[in-house]
């Protein structure tokens, strides 16, 4: 069966929950990771060093996170950043994340989503098939005449019993 280019805005693929859903659980977990990730960059640029909370606590400390405790979920920390900072570096962390999942689901889209070329190969693909590379490696095959090809007309006897068809004369001056 083929499929015209006009089928792919006629007949697009339907979305079912699991695509959607999946998105946000992903979009959840990698908010929370880098809520955290924030609030170790703010401790670290305030001078008290890089900390990540436990397993254990990577999840029931985001509450006291996200209200502005920058020691909440961690075991011992002398110093801490201020709430401003930590608020700072959270809102800067979660938004390079928003760009990211911006671009990758832009890309996603295009690449494997509903508006997506169909049929079309990608560059490696005809690089493979109508490349430079295949033309050179069928040359002989093209131009056998251009090639390092065996003569046409080969005989069993060797090279040096071989007259010339054409008689060879020197020029007169």
């Amino acid at each position: 069966m083929t499929m015209l280019q006009s089928g792919r805005t006629k007949d697009p693929y339907p979305f079912t929950w699991e695509i959607p859903a999946a998105t946000v659980a992903i979009w959840a977990l990698l908010a929370s990771l880098t809520a955290h990730l924030g609030r170790a960059l703010a401790n670290l640029t305030a001078g008290a060093g890089w900390a990540w909370p436990p397993s254990r606590v990577l999840f029931t400390s985001l509450p006291a996170l996200l209200a502005g405790d920058p020691k909440a979920g961690l075991a011992t920390l002398g110093g801490a950043a201020s709430p401003a900072a930590l608020a700072g570096w959270i809102i800067i962390v979660e938004l390079l994340l928003l760009a990211a999942m911006i671009t990758g689901g832009t890309w996603l889209l295009r690449r494997w989503g509903p508006g997506r070329m169909k049929g079309m190969a990608s560059s490696s693909e005809a690089e493979a098939l109508l490349g430079v590379t295949r033309l050179r490696r069928a040359a002989k095959i093209i131009r056998p005449d251009l090639g390092n090809s065996p003569p046409a007309h080969t005989s069993p006897l060797p090279s040096w019993l071989h007259r010339p068809t054409t008689p060879t004369t020197e020029k007169e001056n």
